[in-house]
């Protein structure tokens, strides 16, 4: 990782604090990336997305994809919750578009469906997929290998083989993108 000091209006640093910026990493000049947030190696985060790391800190992987108009903050530790809620992400996860990311944890190879919530405290383990729209309340696990669906959502069914096979799929793809925006920056 190296450290970021903010070089566009897209990286602020808060309270003295800059994200920080794996290797090959892309951030569009529309997004905002705030405060402790760390976006490992070859992520993306596209248009007007906004990650806000003021009050806890931000985790996310390496070849994660946070698409257009998806908001990511966390919980404050405060009276009602001494430890507040950080937001972590793992590798290889795509963040549909205008999705709500709030304190939660995210595992490996997931995809998060677009207009999607995941809330306070909210666990999901790796490879699992969240259907478009979906609400996952405060405090739920979502347990590896399934489908889940609904507001508040329900386990749907079992993962396909082609459905776990996408999680590769598509975290190269973005990856192949991003760096043909980079390219593109560089002209």
């Amino acid at each position: 990782m190296t450290a970021s000091a903010p070089s566009s209006p897209a990286l602020r640093r808060y309270q003295g604090v800059a994200p920080t910026l794996g290797e090959r990493v892309y951030v569009d000049p529309a997004a905002v990336v705030i405060g402790d947030v760390t976006l490992g190696s070859d992520t993306s985060v596209w248009p007007c997305a906004v990650i806000r790391g003021d009050m806890h800190r931000i985790r996310i992987g390496e070849r994660t994809s946070i698409q257009d108009n998806s908001c990511l903050h966390i919980t404050h530790a405060g009276p009602f919750n001494p430890e507040g809620y950080p937001l972590t992400i793992g590798d290889d996860v795509t963040v549909g578009h205008s999705v709500t990311l709030h304190g939660c944890t995210l595992g490996n190879r997931i995809l998060v469906g677009i207009g999607s919530t995941i809330l306070d405290g909210a666990v999901v383990e790796d490879e699992v997929v969240i259907g478009a729209g979906t609400l996952v309340p405060p405090g739920k696990r979502l347990e590896s290998g399934y489908l889940y669906m609904g507001s508040p959502c329900k386990q749907a069914r079992p993962l396909k083989d082609s459905e776990r096979e996408f999680f590769k799929y598509s975290a190269s793809n973005y990856v192949a993108l991003k760096d043909q925006y980079l390219q593109e920056q560089q002209s």
